[in-house]
């Protein structure tokens, strides 16, 4: 997908107007956070924060290693 996006000035900020369509693919809505990331391509935009996916994996990873220990632990 190829859009034009258009800055504006939003007090002494600037901001980018987004279309429905784009709001809808990246699920979010007015009042919602983004995240822009730079990568090597250049930038990534989305809702949900890198950082806690990141240590979401590594809880996952932990998980199914321990599983036996953390079952134990539950009870």
């Amino acid at each position: 997908m190829n859009k034009p996006m258009k800055i504006i000035k939003v007090g002494n900020s600037a901001g980018m107007i987004l279309p429905k369509e784009i709001l809808a693919k990246l699920r979010v809505s007015l009042g919602d956070d983004l995240y822009l990331t730079e990568t090597a391509n250049g930038f990534h935009l989305t809702p949900s924060d890198p950082s806690f996916e990141a240590k979401m994996a590594l809880a996952e990873t932990i998980m199914r290693e321990d599983r036996d220990i953390l079952r134990i632990l539950a009870q």
